[in-house]
């Protein structure tokens, strides 16, 4: 089970070395998926995203973040497709080294730019680029038309908790975005539990273990005080935030309108 109390808004909820063996995992097997797969199959869940492009996207990403960390600056220039001959596999793979050889050179608490004020450390891009792979890693095993690989419970938790708080909270307010009504959907998975706050001007996530000690946000009328509960397994609810799965793939409890809010809110950061 994660540590849900511990540290600051950005910190993960598992240790940053197991971060960093993830993103080496996915990644291989991400690989493997784009070797075995048609460059225009069409991924899973996203109308007009094929193969080819994810792959694209995650080995550019690698190598824009790397030149990020390295010149402590964001890049405008650097390698966004394969070379002349490189098969898009290779353009992954080859991506992969430098990242976690400057990753693992650094503290997790090393300072670092990222374009999160909650948490400007080496620990942020670990954390990061590991739900990258594994959220892509999913959608390219799911083109090639076979079931996706099991995500492990403490990744997928560490999963909701990154995208309630990194994208739901923070993401929607670099956008201006808020929600059209004040509605508390309660996320539910292995055992913990998230508040996402929605309303007019704002949107905000109470993380497993916060607020006042014996505070029940379902009693009367507070802030927190939910609509709606979506619950499920850890990669399950984890593939539905992220919007890889279905509604029939979570259950949903109590007003569907505050749980179409949430959906539509987390399409909108991070499409």
């Amino acid at each position: 089970m994660p540590d849900a109390s511990s540290g600051s808004t950005g910190r993960a909820l598992i240790d940053y070395d197991r971060l960093l063996r993830v993103i080496e995992t996915e990644t291989e097997t991400l690989a493997v998926a784009v070797d075995g797969g048609r460059r225009e199959a069409v991924i899973p869940g996203c109308p007009g995203l094929t193969l080819a492009e994810t792959a694209r996207h995650v080995g550019s990403l690698y190598r824009m973040v790397w030149h990020w960390l390295r010149d402590g600056m964001r890049p405008g220039e650097w390698q966004r497709d394969p070379a002349d001959g490189q098969s898009l596999a290779d353009y992954v793979r080859t991506a992969l080294p430098p990242l976690v050889e400057m990753l693992s050179a650094h503290a997790p608490d090393e300072r670092a730019p990222t374009w999160w004020p909650e948490d400007q450390t080496f620990g942020f891009w670990r954390r990061r680029m590991a739900h990258e792979a594994t959220v892509h890693r999913c959608d390219i095993q799911g083109a090639t038309g076979i079931a996706p690989d099991d995500v492990p419970d403490d990744v997928a938790l560490d999963g909701i908790d990154e995208v309630l708080t990194l994208w739901f909270e923070h993401r929607l307010d670099v956008l201006g975005v808020s929600g059209t009504r004040d509605q508390v959907v309660a996320v539910r998975a292995g055992g913990l539990e998230w508040r996402a706050r929605m309303g007019i001007g704002r949107t905000s996530t109470r993380r497993p273990g916060e607020g006042p000690a014996g505070d029940d946000p379902d009693a009367g009328n507070g802030e927190y005080a939910s609509h709606a509960v979506v619950s499920g397994s850890p990669m399950q609810v984890y593939l539905w935030l992220w919007g890889r799965r279905p509604d029939r793939a979570v259950r949903s409890d109590g007003n569907p309108d505050a749980i179409a809010q949430l959906w539509a809110l987390l399409r909108l950061a991070t499409r």
